[in-house]
């Protein structure tokens, strides 16, 4: 590997796309994301960018880990037991995989996000 071979997030990201969350997530709201990815592992494993998302409120389901800083707004996480935590601009968190809830955006939300999704372990 080489310099040209480091990815800055900055400048045109590789893609992006905007899409409505899937109708069977949505608790309230129509809300739709925007994601700037700048970087794919050639693995699929590992990937990076930007996410932005206007207000609405939807189930959320991790099977990956994600890295999150919000650069903008706000946003509130909950748990399936109703347990939430409110992240605003500044704030650094991980969340696991496994994490089960919903992700409530209740004006405008970007955020930097870093996504490691594991192998599936081989059936034996």
């Amino acid at each position: 590997m080489k310099i040209q071979d480091i990815q800055l997030l900055s400048g045109a990201p590789k893609e992006s796309y905007s899409a409505a969350i899937a109708a069977e997530k949505r608790l309230d709201g129509a809300p739709i994301q925007t994601i700037d990815s700048f970087y794919n592992s050639p693995c699929q494993q590992f990937q990076c960018g930007f996410w932005q998302c206007d207000q609405g409120h939807w189930q959320v389901n991790y099977t990956e880990y994600e890295y999150c800083e919000i650069v903008a707004g706000m946003s509130e996480i909950i748990d399936t037991d109703g347990n939430s935590l409110t992240v605003t601009a500044g704030d650094r968190f991980v969340i696991p995989a496994g994490f089960s809830g919903s992700w409530k955006v209740t004006d405008f939300c970007k955020k930097v996000y870093v996504i490691f999704e594991p192998k599936l372990a081989a059936s034996l």
